[in-house]
């Protein structure tokens, strides 16, 4: 049995297209034609996932989940049903892919499955809590409010990716400005000026003759350490891309001074935004913590939070269980023990998950101000030595002659 997508036409000359099961095209004519329609053009149909080639991820973007989130809730707020808002959707000014995969989910609806069913079978395009998030707003019936919180969601989490660009932007390219002129001054200056010196028969002492040895060897070897320095970036990127790799480096980068604090706050903001938003939607603490577990994004904090999951599965309270495994800082700590207390955990989520993204902001600025002075005063520092050590010579040459006169 095949899967066609055919057109047809009934006795009023309207026109039909949709998908139908059947052995061949005669069949599905044969099919059709008990329901008084006539077989105008069929085609084979099939229901993977259109290929993601130009996509580098295989995922939709964030920008463009979050426009198709919000645009979805604002057409059910308007009472637009499911099967005509996705109609609307898979004509708006999306990626290719989007639009195929949208295509197909509309199909898949138009036939009766429910939404969260033809979405899941897109698991390559749609992360795993946006399609948990979009079953939990069709089970419990607020599928606008989850969308419009999805939204949200993604609006924030773009907003701090963003920042965290913005202010490692600066240090990175005074960094490549620094290894730049050191290693102009190494190759071409330095050489040049030696070369003009050499005729003097002046013999390069103390930090002239380390610079100038320096220089030889990066003249001698430059192809071999740039090899080298390829090599082991390489190796490290395709470390960081195995499970292990990626564990080390998460574990090395949170317990590092400075960075520590911006991956924690980075990681308390998105669980406190994903799990309030979970929590409101109607979903059990245990299932809402196994789906927030799979987005913290942070490999080594998920392992002490998948832990903490086991610890509130038997009994343990979400206070204790955080605590005992020191995954978030003391005040989401207080917090959480508040919201249990309460009965309103999830009220006192979303609005502590604004709290750490501004914790984010004010640890990235703070870290950013003190690496950028510092690092500019490195540059200084190596580029007055190698001036020192160029024009040393130079001097000596100058004072000899004024004491010759």
């Amino acid at each position: 049995m095949k899967k066609y997508r055919y057109t047809a036409m009934n006795l009023q000359k309207e026109i039909f297209k949709g998908t139908f099961v059947a052995q061949n095209e005669k069949d599905l004519a044969v099919q059709l034609a008990k329901q008084s329609l006539f077989l105008l053009s069929a085609k084979p149909y099939s229901d993977a996932t259109p290929s993601a080639f130009f996509s580098v991820s295989g995922k939709v973007k964030l920008a463009e989940l979050t426009v198709l989130a919000r645009q979805f809730a604002i057409m059910i707020n308007a009472g637009i049903t499911v099967v005509d808002c996705l109609e609307i959707l898979k004509s708006q000014p999306y990626t290719a892919m989007l639009k195929k995969v949208l295509e197909k989910i509309h199909e898949d609806v138009t036939g009766g499955l429910m939404l969260s069913d033809a979405i899941n079978k897109h698991k390559k395009v749609f992360p795993d809590f946006f399609r948990s998030m979009i079953k939990v707003g069709e089970l419990s019936g607020k599928l606008e409010l989850v969308l419009n919180s999805l939204a949200d969601y993604y609006e924030s989490d773009t907003k701090i990716k963003k920042s965290i660009k913005s202010a490692m932007s600066y240090p990175i390219v005074l960094l490549v400005m620094m290894v730049g002129i050191v290693a102009v001054m190494l190759a071409y200056i330095i050489p040049t000026f030696r070369k003009a010196l050499s005729s003097l028969d002046i013999t390069p002492t103390g930090l002239t003759a380390v610079v100038y040895g320096l220089s030889d060897f990066i003249l001698a070897n430059g192809l071999r350490i740039l090899a080298i320095t390829a090599g082991v970036i390489a190796l490290l990127w395709l470390i960081g891309r195995t499970k292990w790799g990626k564990f080390q480096y998460a574990r090395l980068f949170t317990n590092f001074p400075g960075i520590g604090r911006i991956m924690t706050n980075l990681v308390t903001a998105r669980f406190a935004r994903a799990f309030g938003l979970l929590l409101a939607s109607g979903m059990n603490i245990v299932d809402a913590m196994e789906n927030v577990a799979n987005m913290l994004g942070n490999p080594y904090i998920e392992q002490k939070f998948r832990k903490a999951i086991v610890d509130v599965r038997h009994g343990m309270s979400l206070t204790m269980a955080f605590r005992s495994y020191k995954i978030f800082p003391q005040m989401m700590i207080q917090m959480v023990s508040v919201g249990e207390k309460t009965a309103s955990l999830d009220d006192v989520m979303n609005r502590s998950c604004n709290f750490f993204d501004d914790q984010v902001e004010t640890s990235l600025k703070s870290i950013a101000s003190k690496i950028q002075p510092a690092m500019l005063a490195i540059m200084g520092v190596i580029v007055g030595v190698l001036f020192i050590a160029v024009y040393s010579p130079m001097l000596g040459i100058m004072q000899g002659i004024s004491v010759g006169r």
